[in-house]
C-alpha cells in the first residue's frame, strides 16, 4: 500500500474518531457539532496557517539576492513549482519548515542557526525536502491531522468539564464515556503521529530524488539532530510537525508521541535507497 493511501485512509480515521466521539457525547446532534468543528478547523488551517506560524516564529521576508532564496529558486525551478516565498527565522537552533495551502501560496523558512551550520549541498538537501512537501501538499495533509486531533481533544475536554450530556440524561454507562474522553485523544494523537511520520518519509525521498543524491540531506540530517540537541528550539508544540527535524524541548516523555521518525532511520532509509 502506498504512502499516499496509507495517509487518505488515516484522515479518514481521524475524521470518523471526531463524529464517533460528538456522537457518543451528544447523540446525533453531537456528531452534526462534531462535523461542524471538523469543517471549520479545517477551513482555518487551509487559509490561514502560513500567516500565523510564519507571524508566531517572527520570521523575516529575504530578498533574491539571499543565499536562502537562491538555492530555492533553484530548485523550485527544477521541480516545476512555482517560487515560494523565502523567510528566515531569528533564532540559532537549526531548523526549517515549508507552510502555504498550496504551491501557489507556499513559503519556506529557515532558521539562523542552519544557515549557519550547513554547507551548500546539505542546506539543498534540507531545502529540497521542503519543496517535496510542498509539491505533493503535505503542508494541508499535516494542518488538516492536526486540527481535527485538536478538535477532538477540543471535544474531550469539553465533556471531562462539562459531563456528556445524552449519557448523564439517559443513564449511559459512565465507563464508556470515560473510555471516550481518554482514549480518543490519544488515538487522534497516535494517528496524527503516524501521518506526519509517513510523509517525513516521502519528502526525504522526493527531496533526494530532486538533488540527485541523499548524502547532502542524509549529512544534514546529522548536523541538524546534533545542533539542536545542544541548542533547544522554544517551538509551540502544535507546531513542531512542520519542521524537518522535531525541535527538542525540556519535556523528556514528548519524544515517545513523536511527530518525526527517528533521525537515524531517516539517514538509513535514504542511504539504503540511493544503493
Amino acid at each position: 500500500m502506498s504512502n499516499t493511501i496509507k495517509t487518505a485512509l488515516l484522515l479518514g480515521a481521524l475524521s470518523a474518531l471526531l463524529l464517533l466521539i460528538g456522537q457518543a457525547l451528544g447523540g446525533a446532534q453531537g456528531m452534526f457539532i462534531g462535523f461542524l468543528i471538523a469543517v471549520v478547523t479545517n477551513f482555518g488551517s487551509y487559509w490561514f496557517s502560513d500567516k500565523i506560524v510564519l507571524r508566531m516564529y517572527r520570521a523575516t521576508e529575504v530578498g533574491p539576492d539571499h543565499r536562502l532564496t537562491q538555492i530555492v529558486t533553484r530548485l523550485a525551478a527544477k521541480a516545476g513549482l512555482p517560487q515560494p516565498r523565502c523567510y528566515v527565522i531569528p533564532d540559532p537552533s537549526p531548523n526549517a519548515f515549508a507552510t502555504g495551502r498550496n504551491p501557489q501560496h507556499a513559503a519556506v523558512a529557515a532558521t539562523e542557526g542552519i544557515l549557519q551550520i550547513l554547507n551548500d549541498d546539505e542546506l539543498e538537501g534540507v531545502l529540497a525536502h521542503e519543496l517535496s512537501h510542498v509539491k505533493h501538499r503535505d503542508i494541508l495533509t499535516s494542518s488538516i491531522a492536526a486540527t481535527i486531533a485538536a478538535a477532538i481533544m477540543m471535544v474531550s475536554r469539553f465533556a471531562m468539564f462539562f459531563g456528556g450530556g445524552r449519557n448523564d440524561r439517559r443513564g449511559g454507562n459512565p465507563i464508556a464515556l470515560l473510555a471516550t474522553i481518554i482514549l480518543a485523544p490519544l488515538a487522534a494523537m497516535l494517528i496524527q503521529m503516524w501521518i506526519s511520520r509517513t510523509r517525513e518519509y516521502d519528502a526525504d525521498a522526493g527531496g533526494a530524488a530532486l538533488v540527485g543524491s541523499p548524502l547532502g540531506l542524509a549529512s544534514a540530517l546529522r548536523k541538524i539532530e546534533s545542533a539542536s540537541r545542544a541548542v533547544p528550539m522554544d517551538a509551540n508544540p502544535a507546531t513542531a510537525h512542520m519542521f524537518i527535524i522535531k525541535p527538542f524541548s525540556a519535556g523528556g516523555l514528548a519524544g515517545l508521541f513523536s511527530s518525526h521518525p527517528p533521525t537515524q532511520a531517516r539517514i538509513d532509509a535514504l542511504l539504503h535507497n540511493h544503493k
